[in-house]
């Protein structure tokens, strides 16, 4: 079973996704600020991360920076999940390193998805490398 981070202020946006990864058969742990998620994080990487880009102080695209250029976290693959819906807020979010974008108010089960394919991603491009 994945283990994944889910890092969001907003209670219910963060309850109707972990609801949907959960029944989804993943274990889901949420956290509501970007510095306690990165404490967390480097004591225990999750196998995925789902970071909302707008919190209270640590953004989630500057989370997703310290992640990238922390030896422990640099491979752990990220889904932004985010009410910023243009285009220049996506490609910050890639060119920061994220593996996939998914904009609020989101459908669960695309979400539930999204987690699959990038989890799926880094099982083959780690079993190739590896």
């Amino acid at each position: 079973m994945a283990r994944i981070i889910l890092v969001d202020d907003e209670p219910i946006a963060a309850q109707i996704a972990a609801g949907a990864l959960a029944k989804a058969g993943y274990a889901v742990g949420w956290i509501d600020n970007g510095a306690e998620a990165l404490q967390v994080m480097r004591r225990r990487p999750p196998d995925l991360a789902i970071l909302d880009c707008m919190m209270p102080g640590m953004s989630g695209v500057q989370l997703l920076h310290q992640m990238r250029i922390d030896m422990k976290l640099c491979g752990v693959p990220v889904l932004m999940l985010t009410a910023r819906t243009s285009a220049r807020d996506e490609a910050i979010a890639f060119g920061a390193g994220a593996g996939d974008y998914l904009t609020k108010p989101f459908d669960p089960d695309l979400l539930v998805g999204r987690v699959d394919a990038l989890l799926y991603r880094e099982r083959t491009l780690g079993r190739m490398a590896g």
